[in-house]
């Protein structure tokens, strides 16, 4: 058995088979209904926080690493990217158009995970020379006492974000500009360019990659969901029975005895998740350097940032699909790898002619490179935790940077099938690690949401002290 087999083994029979599946639902069941349907009940009040935030700042202590905003755009930075066209394009070939219905219904649920890991990473936060740092390894160690597993989330979030899922976003990348470089040596040229200019701004760390992020990631999510809305405009009469198709091959119980139904709640969750990234514990380590004065003020924002990307973003991406008609089987190759680029500026073309495959290239050019910034920051905090000095350590550092480039050089010439088995294997490890921790340290989050609520209908000062909720071990919060 060669070693793309056994990859597939391992994300089809065991990590993502059912029980994995049951498991990701129970747990957004149990953070949505523990939390009071926090994510519903909050969202008018997340959207005024962000508002506020965006013309008036943060009233925090001015200790933070980043701002509330660019904590949030560069965790959007990394889950807004090739998982909201790529991962969508993949899970409507492989799933049909139900899978869209279950990466809605993880984000409805994530948008709780996404509170209580992110609220976590501010309450057991660190701090560090230039600001507050932390997340699930952080909380992991802090929290539960339990330095060894919190080493091991370092190590599995470092291998998906640094190694799995750059290397997927470098390859879809090059899968969308490749068809426009008449060369057999595309892979290499897109690649080497796509490495050096990611090196730009992984050099110049955590501050260069916040400020390209809060610049790029508006500007590109805005433009995206106004030329869905034009498409949905121009395919007015069809939507009806697009949204039908949805909700029909979200419960067609009668694919069951083909495997369809199975591959569509599989491919849907696992698409969702991998585009929101809500429990898998990446998104916790931007909240932790958020300067703030409550740290649920923080999980409102990746609250937010949840349904940003998976209800906006991702939907815009189903929706151009689905309403060009064209057929999604005709994408997939002999050797069974699903051709998204193909099939999305296929979808494209079909409203708007040559500019659409020219356009959803360079969306998918903006989203890939915030992607592989944002998740290099993620690996960065981590490498932190497992050598406490690494920052400090500039040969170190450097090593570490060009690493992380030449993974990036290496993806692009990845093939599809490999690419994204490899990310599935690695995001699952990480979510069985920090969805079970989320769990057990739950009640630390919900104290501190009971907090908010108690001192927001009192209009009294929206301030926190960690010994209020009983949490003594804390470095901040005193």
């Amino acid at each position: 058995m060669d070693i793309k087999a056994i990859i597939q083994v391992i994300v089809y029979d065991y990590l993502w088979g059912t029980p994995m599946i049951l498991f990701i639902l129970a747990a957004g069941l149990y953070f949505t209904f523990r939390s009071g349907l926090f994510q519903f009940r909050f969202f008018g009040h997340a959207i005024k926080t962000v508002v506020k935030r965006l013309f008036k700042g943060e009233e925090g202590g001015g200790d933070g690493t980043f701002s509330p905003m660019q904590a949030l755009s560069t965790a959007l930075g990394s889950t807004v990217g090739t998982g909201n066209i790529s991962g969508v394009a993949t899970a409507i070939v492989v799933g049909g158009p139900g899978a869209v219905f279950w990466m809605w219904l993880i984000a409805l649920l994530g948008g709780a995970s996404a509170f209580v890991e992110s609220t976590l990473a501010q309450i057991y936060k660190k701090k560090g020379i230039e600001g507050s740092y932390g997340g699930p390894a952080y909380y992991i160690k802090q929290a539960l006492r339990a330095p060894a597993l919190g080493g091991v989330f370092a190590v599995f979030l470092i291998l998906t974000y640094m190694g799995g899922f750059n290397a997927l976003a470098s390859f879809n990348l090059t899968d969308f500009v490749k068809a426009y470089i008449p060369s057999e040596n595309a892979s290499l040229i897109i690649g080497a360019v796509v490495a050096v200019l990611s090196g730009i701004v992984i050099f110049g760390g955590g501050k260069r990659i916040s400020k390209a992020t809060q610049i790029m990631v508006p500007i590109m999510a805005i433009a995206y969901i106004g030329v869905a809305l034009i498409v949905m405009i121009l395919n007015i009469t069809s939507l009806p029975s697009v949204i039908g198709a949805i909700f029909k091959g979200a419960f067609n119980f009668s694919s069951v005895a083909g495997g369809l139904f199975g591959a569509t709640i599989m491919n849907g969750i696992k698409r969702g998740l991998y585009s929101n990234e809500a429990g898998i514990g990446s998104a916790p380590n931007a909240a932790a350097s958020a300067d703030v004065s409550h740290p649920v003020k923080q999980g409102l924002v990746q609250m937010l940032s949840v349904f940003i990307d998976t209800l906006l973003i991702c939907s815009a991406t189903a929706f151009m699909i689905l309403c060009s008609g064209i057929d999604s089987s005709a994408f997939i190759d002999e050797a069974g790898n699903t051709m998204n680029g193909a099939y999305i500026q296929a979808s494209l073309d079909s409203n708007f002619g040559v500019f659409g495959g020219y356009f959803i290239t360079a969306a998918l050019a903006l989203f890939a490179f915030t992607t592989l910034v944002g998740n290099y920051f993620y690996a960065e905090m981590n490498i932190s935790y497992l050598y406490k000095n690494a920052l400090d350590n500039k040969p170190f550092m450097v090593m570490y940077r060009l690493l992380a480039v030449l993974v990036i050089f290496l993806g692009a010439q990845f093939s599809a099938g490999l690419a994204w088995d490899t990310a599935d294997v690695l995001m699952g490890f990480m979510a069985l690690i920090n969805v079970p921790v989320c769990i057990i340290l739950g009640n630390t989050a919900f104290r501190a949401l009971k907090d908010y609520t108690q001192k927001r209908k009192a209009g009294k000062p929206l301030n926190f002290k960690a010994s209020d909720i009983g949490v003594e071990n804390t470095e901040y919060w005193k």
